[in-house]
């Protein structure tokens, strides 16, 4: 059995858009879940059985790298054991789950704990995957009848043991980018504020997680409002693109918080930071003004389950309160996104919505 297809007519350029097609779809099965529920469970308190849909939402979530790697498989077309091997090599590479040497087995009393936690290094996964894909193209059949035993000896197990050895390093390009936006706290309020919004308002539709570099870097104040209100922004302005262009589901599923999704649009026409980056900008005025604040677990995740919202509502200043909140959150962007879909597309004709927004992983 050949591993896909159209081999033939494999390209970098499809090769490439099919990695962030697959990922862009394993981040939405993989994430959306928890992101969504979890803050609805919250209202339940200590309610046994919402704690037990949570850590089941928090498994599921720890999947992601396996999903991802299965769905980039299957963009390639390629057949059940490969698409096993493949998601499989993805997890290993992810490091979504580590082995911990200073924490003792509580079955075993042997010291050494294998513990799985996020969602992995998203960036190594698709390295990981890639890495698995590519040697599943190029040995082809040549495992002849012993395939089943071989490759995922060989390639799902060598690959993943090459993500696991080059984690640590490409882990550190996360923590440089990381360094990069935390040094924009040192700049005047509204500046750094803008900064911070179009870096995260980029980030969220790239291979970075936002949620991971809201965490790491520790963000919190203006700084985590600015953050996530950048993720908003483009949550808006992709929804504003959307609703005429794609499916229904799909729209749906950016509001929910799927902005990844649309990864392969971003590096395929990249003019589509153009409403983006001018909405995040002039959202990220009031953030400084109001004193929109958040937290290190909001500054990523923007409208999604409205933690940004509800972050700010908490730890905001007095004059926070639900109206403003609104206005800021929803009113401002979007009226923003609204007219720079009119100035942008209908007036300039600098892009065709239909094209640079349509969704591409179908």
């Amino acid at each position: 059995m050949a591993a896909t297809t159209k081999n033939h007519e494999l390209t970098v350029k499809t090769f490439l858009n099919n990695i962030l097609a697959g990922t862009a779809t394993g981040i939405i099965v993989g994430l959306i879940p928890n992101a969504v529920v979890s803050a609805i469970l919250k209202l339940f308190g200590p309610n046994q059985i919402a704690a037990g849909i949570n850590q089941a939402l928090l498994i599921f979530q720890c999947a992601t790298p396996l999903l991802i790697g299965a769905l980039i498989a299957i963009q390639f077309k390629m057949v059940p054991l490969d698409v096993a091997i493949v998601g499989a090599a993805a997890y290993v590479g992810s490091g979504v789950t580590k082995f911990m040497p200073q924490i003792v087995n509580p079955a075993t009393k042997a010291p050494g704990l294998f513990v799985s936690s996020g969602t992995g290094d998203l960036i190594n996964t698709m390295i990981t995957a890639g890495l698995a894909v590519g040697l599943l193209l190029l040995v082809g059949d040549r495992f002849g009848s012993v395939k089943i035993v071989a490759a995922p000896i060989f390639i799902g197990g060598g690959a993943g043991w090459i993500g696991m050895l080059i984690l640590p390093f490409v882990s550190k390009i996360t923590t440089w980018l990381g360094s990069v936006i935390n040094s924009f706290t040192n700049l005047q309020p509204i500046f750094m504020c803008i900064l911070i919004a179009c870096m995260f308002a980029v980030l969220i539709i790239s291979p970075i997680s936002t949620v991971a570099i809201g965490m790491a870097i520790k963000l919190n104040g203006i700084s985590a409002g600015a953050a996530a209100m950048g993720v908003a922004a483009t949550t808006i302005v992709l929804v504003v693109h959307s609703w005429r262009t794609n499916k229904s589901g799909v729209t749906i599923a950016i509001a929910l918080g799927a902005m990844k999704m649309m990864m392969p649009n971003l590096f395929r026409h990249p003019i589509i930071l153009l409403p983006t980056l001018i909405t995040a900008v002039v959202s990220a005025i009031p953030v400084a003004l109001f004193h929109v604040s958040g937290t290190p677990a909001s500054a990523g995740f923007g409208l999604v389950g409205l933690v940004g919202p509800l972050a700010s509502l908490d730890a905001g200043k007095a004059s926070i309160n639900i109206v403003m909140a609104l206005l800021v959150w929803i009113v401002i962007p979007a009226i923003v996104a609204v007219i720079c879909q009119f100035v942008f597309e209908k007036f300039f004709h600098v892009y065709d919505e239909k094209v640079a927004f349509a969704y591409l992983g179908e």
